[in-house]
């Protein structure tokens, strides 16, 4: 079952309208914003073990825990942001994961200073197939999995499968030139 026909069948209506948003208004289109993107690696990488309804439900915890995803701020954190992070009821608590958020935004730092940003380095290896994608991912950055990597990737427009083909959203998606239909 898609993510579409899924939705259309949550119970009750205020679940439904959590993921009813995202759906058409977020995933699977491009964006273009280093910040953003990062964001949602956060919190892609985030989701691992739980359900995506959990992670959206605390979408804004994460913008206010994260410093609305500032990779530079994030890459400036110290040891007492780790322990506030640890602490902060509003994001996922697990070490794994906040030290990843941190060491990910250095990483990018770095893929700025050489790619100019953290889309045009994911540009530059696109097209990818999602097991290429995947190791070079693992290679790149901490806690990227192979679920992770795919969402990640899908949610942001440079792997198709995001919508189903007839749902009215995959439409508006189109007219954003999302990478996959570049391959």
């Amino acid at each position: 079952m898609s993510y579409c026909s899924a939705i259309e069948k949550m119970q009750p209506e205020t679940r439904k309208a959590l993921h009813k948003k995202y759906h058409d208004y977020h995933y699977g289109f491009p964006i273009h914003n280093d910040d953003e993107l990062f964001g949602r690696l956060i919190m892609e990488i985030n989701q691992a073990g739980l359900s995506w309804e959990t992670i959206l439900k605390k979408e804004e915890g994460f913008r206010k825990a994260y410093d609305q995803f500032n990779i530079k701020k994030i890459a400036a954190y110290e040891e007492k942001d780790r322990e506030r992070l640890l602490n902060d009821p509003g994001i996922i608590r697990n070490k794994l994961k906040v030290n990843a958020a941190i060491e990910n935004a250095k990483t990018i730092l770095a893929l700025q200073k050489e790619f100019g940003s953290f889309e045009k380095w994911l540009e530059h290896h696109h097209p990818q197939t999602l097991p290429e994608w995947m190791k070079i991912f693992k290679k790149t950055f901490k806690f990227t999995g192979g679920e992770i990597v795919n969402e990640f990737l899908m949610s942001i427009g440079f792997l198709k499968g995001a919508h189903a083909e007839g749902c009215v959203v995959n439409e508006e998606i189109l007219k954003h030139d999302p990478m996959w239909r570049k391959d």
